[in-house]
């Protein structure tokens, strides 16, 4: 029987806040898990302030801004419209859905890296997300306008068998976990 994505949503959070709990060092060694030509190549990229269980990016970013990566904060506008980025190091506002985010004024930008959280991902680069769709939209839209590198944030034990998946779900380029960096 294959899990409906509400079901898989139940389980992956409850396993994640397990993760957290035993890995608490799990951005540090996904961090030392990217690519030197990733971090590179990259010019402005995008992390997100980490809710719950989710993988503290931070270390992530710190590895970025050493090399010169401008850092973005995905904002939310508009219901059922794309994220938009902001720069960080401004003072944060309740944006849309009441998360902290870039206050407006700040410089927007589009990334050529998101680093993006997941609840589920599978081996063919799909994710399970929190089911609003922002990531889904917004990597679609920067698709459209150019090249960028998406890559999801996971626990190695987050990976599943298959992802369920409908027409809109944007495939990820990659996956870094606590154990290492994955194409697709």
């Amino acid at each position: 029987m294959r899990l409906t994505k509400s079901s898989l949503r139940r389980q992956a959070r409850t396993l994640r806040a397990e993760l957290a709990r035993a890995a608490p060092d799990a951005g540090e060694r996904a961090a030392a898990s990217i690519p030197d030509t990733v971090v590179a190549g990259a010019s402005a990229a995008s992390i997100y302030l980490p809710m719950r269980s989710e993988i503290d990016p931070e270390p992530i970013a710190r590895r970025l801004r050493a090399a010169g990566v401008q850092i973005l904060l995905p904002v939310v506008v508009e219901r059922d419209a794309p994220l938009i980025f902001r720069a960080e190091g401004g003072p944060l506002a309740p944006d849309t859905a009441g998360l902290p985010a870039p206050a407006p004024g700040a410089e927007e930008l589009d990334p050529d890296l998101v680093i993006l959280p997941l609840l589920a991902f599978d081996m063919e680069g799909y994710r399970l997300g929190w089911g609003g769709g922002y990531y889904d939209r917004t990597l679609r839209a920067l698709r459209a306008r150019g090249t960028v590198l998406a890559a999801g944030l996971a626990f190695e034990a987050q990976k599943v068998e298959r992802v369920p998946r409908e027409a809109h779900d944007q495939r990820l380029d990659a996956v870094v976990t606590e154990r290492g960096w994955r194409l697709f």
